[in-house]
């Protein structure tokens, strides 16, 4: 099954040396013990892996455990082959992908608690507690505490306290504790700069608007 991972940028984790290509194998996979471990949606992998010192990878699993987490969808089997490098915009397509297909028809445009909304272009997509949102370019995505929320090229995304909020040339904001991740893009649409950080309260501020400026994160003004 399709999953993605994150590393150390050596290509390291927990010790263990990871090549892009190759494939492992390990006699048994336990939930957080053995094996190998990856997450079904992208942006789980931040919960690991933090944005600025990392790279993230889509990657192949077999012989998948019947485990699985409470807090996000983190698996574990005993194969694994490393396929693709994906950059933050990367993963906020898939992640836009992976939301798609697992929202609920009856749900629409907004989601519950531990659900998935998601919108296409210029649309907007809410979800609740541990729920993800996805919205396509120009649209807004919006999630609740320990959400995760993803906007295309020129969205917006915003999440609640510990939750994850990434978007691609637009604005971002989160609750105290959350992840935000945004991409800088050139006059033609490309991704040149990407900047992560942690709400804090102090440098980062929380439920402020903010987009990237010459790879550093700057308030949006409102007026």
């Amino acid at each position: 099954m399709k999953a993605y991972k994150g590393f150390n940028r050596d290509m390291t984790c927990r010790g263990f040396q990871f090549e892009e290509g190759k494939e492992y194998h390990e006699e048994k996979a336990e939930l957080c013990e053995s094996g190998f471990h990856a997450c079904e949606n992208p942006l789980d992998t931040f919960n690991y892996y933090y944005p600025g010192n990392s790279v993230f990878h889509e990657v192949e699993l077999d012989e998948v455990s019947d485990e699985r987490n409470d807090d996000d969808t983190k698996i574990c089997a005993k194969t694994i082959r490393v396929g693709t490098r994906l950059d933050v915009a990367g993963l906020c397509k898939a992640h836009f992908e992976y939301v798609s297909a697992h929202c609920k028809p009856a749900n629409g445009r907004v989601a519950g608690d531990k659900e998935s909304a998601a919108a296409g272009e210029q649309g907007s997509a809410a979800a609740g507690y541990k729920g993800s949102a996805a919205a396509g370019n120009w649209g807004s995505a919006a999630a609740g505490e320990q959400g995760s929320a993803a906007a295309g090229e020129q969205g917006s995304a915003a999440a609640g306290e510990q939750g994850l909020a990434c978007c691609r040339g637009g604005k971002v904001k989160g609750g105290m504790g959350a992840v935000i991740v945004a991409s800088e893009l050139d006059d033609y649409g490309k991704t040149v700069r990407v900047a992560a950080a942690i709400v804090d309260g102090e440098k980062i501020k929380a439920d402020t608007w903010y987009t990237v400026k010459n790879g550093e994160f700057v308030e949006v003004d409102e007026k």
